[in-house]
């Protein structure tokens, strides 16, 4: 494997991220039209970028989030192993629901080191850690670079965790918004240094 630049991001605002809505990765959700203009100035701020490849999750709100390179001739591959976490019984409800204390008891017990539990119907850290190295396996096989690759949140969270070399309990240390860009080098045998870390200056003109 040669060395490899990796421009990660996590997708466009969408209307259930103003809504604090619980997405996940059975909700299908579209960008709101903030979104689209995040995306849009993503791709003015980057589109002098020679990106080799793009890489998305199968959700399309990754997809729209790259839609600019793609209107610019740029293919893009979707991996479900970029999907959002599952969060099962929990999509669809608000963070701040009564009922759905769940969402919050779940992730306290990722901290304590119960990487392994999982809300009904829903996926463990463990679990995306799994799907993710498969992907990130693919993206590396491809000996282009730069790269773009787009996903979601909380995914987001537990790839950088296990880049990085740290537990998955220690997921919440990084913090990223609607896309937040981090940049990776990856060296030949392997090891990731984290260059850019939760950047958005490219969307500082959004209105």
């Amino acid at each position: 494997m040669s060395s490899k630049k990796i421009y990660l991001i996590r997708h466009g605002q969408t209307d259930y991220n103003k809504l604090n809505i619980v997405q996940g990765r059975g909700i299908d959700t579209s960008l709101s039209k903030e979104g689209h203009r995040q995306a849009k100035a993503f791709f003015e701020a980057y589109k002098h970028i020679p990106f080799r490849k793009i890489y998305t999750s199968t959700l399309q709100r990754t997809h729209q989030t790259v839609k600019p390179f793609i209107e610019n001739g740029y293919s893009v591959i979707p991996l479900p192993g970029l999907d959002e976490i599952s969060w099962g019984c929990a999509e669809g409800m608000t963070y701040d629901d009564e009922n759905n204390k769940q969402y919050y008891q779940i992730i306290e017990s990722w901290k304590k080191g119960n990487i392994h539990e999982k809300l009904d119907g829903g996926e463990s850290p463990l679990d995306i850690m799994a799907r993710q190295k498969d992907a990130f396996d693919f993206i590396l096989s491809d000996d282009g670079t730069p790269v773009l690759v787009c996903l979601h949140g909380r995914a987001l969270k537990i790839m950088l965790a296990w880049l990085s070399g740290k537990c998955l309990s220690q997921q919440d240390t990084f913090h990223h918004d609607n896309l937040s860009l981090y940049i990776l080098n990856v060296s030949e045998d392997g090891k990731v240094e984290i260059e850019v870390s939760d950047d958005r200056s490219h969307l500082d003109n959004v209105s």
